[in-house]
């Protein structure tokens, strides 16, 4: 089996852009592959999970290989909800692994803010199960993650300000870093006080709609970042079939898996970029991914134990709520983050940095991608 490492990385800032999604991906492509030093490039995967819904584009994959130049090499779009950038990074570390490529191209794109906030919302409610009685009683994703918040409380002692507190922190980190879609400062009692969405989320709380795009090259052998591993697994997706509503299962165990491939824990991880889709989904992921105990990880947050100086630092692009969640490019921004922080030129830069670890769900936990890499000194 090849070793394989990020050796190019790229990406647009995150907002709301007036040119095309094909505009978008192209600039990140092209940076990605300037930054390689333009390797001969044997495969493109594309994350993406609304082109076809809110752009009427698909083909995402010829496109890039067409307009790059890079001939008739086989391309790929791959969707998987919020994890399709994560899922197309790991598609193709698997094949520069098992030795079908040497350079492939990967890159996740969405266009969401050309849209009425009505259109987005369905295209997103996509990545629900729509034939069961939980579409049909109304169920949203702030919906399902305000349950989960609510029983959070209920459970533990936890209270909305502690949700405040992780948008903070994202917040503080976001205004460093030049790509953010927020970067004004902000306050707990401006966060606290916010417009409601779901009770008890409110609009700091939920990550927001977001056009940009991210990519990487992946090349055989230890000249760049190395993925140390990667890992995916599959969860429930109704919350009326969850034995516990506080529990991540694909999280916990695509972790388990990375963990184990790259003979690691949770203590050996130096820096995390995990997937606030809401604040709530932070506190679970980093009980999920063995940083703190089940339960505890709203006392973690109020301890500052997932900030610089603390344990582990959490988020530190800002994370998807301050950061933004262009949804098929947010899996390969979390990794554009860790490989930044791994080679020591990242914005809110982790002061010995050498083990990095990026986690990108999918729905309400349908799906988990978890990747580990090593900066090569």
């Amino acid at each position: 089996m090849n070793k394989v490492s990020v050796v190019g990385v790229g990406m647009t800032a995150f907002g709301k852009h007036e040119v095309p999604l094909k505009t978008l991906l192209l600039e990140a492509c092209f940076e990605a592959l300037k930054d390689a030093n333009f390797p001969r490039i044997d495969a493109v995967y594309i994350g993406n999970f609304m082109s076809g819904s809110l752009c009427n584009q698909e083909i995402l994959g010829a496109i890039v290989a067409n307009e790059l130049g890079l001939g008739t090499v086989p391309a790929f779009k791959v969707e998987g909800a919020c994890a399709s950038g994560g899922i197309a990074f790991r598609q193709g570390y698997l094949a520069v692994k098992n030795g079908e490529y040497e350079n492939v191209l990967i890159a996740g794109v969405e266009k969401m803010k050309h849209t009425t906030t009505e259109e987005t919302t369905k295209a997103i409610n996509a990545a629900m199960d729509n034939d069961s009685n939980e579409k049909v009683a109304g169920l949203t994703f702030p919906g399902f993650f305000g349950t989960v918040a609510n029983r959070y409380f209920y459970e533990t002692g936890a209270t909305k300000e502690h949700l405040a507190m992780v948008a903070l922190k994202n917040r503080e980190y976001a205004m460093n870093n030049p790509k953010a879609q927020f970067r004004s400062p902000t306050t707990i009692e401006e966060i606290m006080s916010a417009r409601m969405i779901t009770d008890p989320l409110g609009l700091f709380d939920c990550s927001p709609t977001t056009d940009g795009a991210a990519a990487v090259v992946l090349s055989k052998g230890e000249n760049g970042v190395v993925v140390r591993a990667s890992a995916q697994a599959t969860g429930i997706t109704q919350m009326q079939e969850m034995e516990d509503l506080l529990s991540l299962p694909a999280v916990r165990e695509s972790a388990s898996q990375a963990y184990e491939i790259a003979g690691l824990g949770p203590e050996d991880i130096d820096v995390v970029e995990l997937h606030d889709c809401f604040s709530m989904t932070e506190i679970l992921a980093i009980e999920e991914l063995g940083f703190f105990e089940k339960g505890t990880g709203w006392k973690a947050v109020e301890q500052g134990l997932t900030k610089h100086g603390g344990k582990i630092p959490v988020n530190t692009s800002g994370g998807l709520l301050s950061k933004g969640h262009p949804i098929g490019a947010t899996g390969l921004a979390q990794i554009i983050q860790i490989v930044s922080q791994l080679r020591g030129n990242s914005c809110n830069q982790v002061e010995g940095a050498k083990i990095g670890l990026a986690q990108n769900l999918g729905g309400t936990g349908a799906y988990s991608v978890v990747h580990i890499l090593e900066g090569v000194s």
